[in-house]
């Protein structure tokens, strides 16, 4: 069994590119079902670090496609995290 603060420690990685999205900051999930719907990823920071939130990237849990002991694959269109 897996507990949420180990999903936070793994890099994500888009297996279309290999570009790195960085660590996850969040998590969807469907109360009703049980399950998480999807993953969060910081977006690009404004200002240094700054203002962070109004661009993270979300996720959908159909999208990844191997979780590791160090790293989470995914498999997004590329376009969708460029700045």
């Amino acid at each position: 069994m897996a507990k949420s603060s180990d999903f936070r420690q793994k890099e994500v990685i888009n297996i279309r590119d290999g570009k790195r999205l960085g660590v996850i900051i969040d998590m969807e999930f469907d109360l009703h079902a049980g399950r998480i719907t999807a993953i969060v990823v910081p977006g690009p920071s404004k200002l240094m670090g700054f203002l962070k939130g109004e661009g993270d990237y979300v996720i959908p849990w159909e999208k990844i496609k191997k979780i590791g002991d160090d790293v989470i694959l995914v498999d997004v269109e590329p376009k969708k995290f460029e700045s």
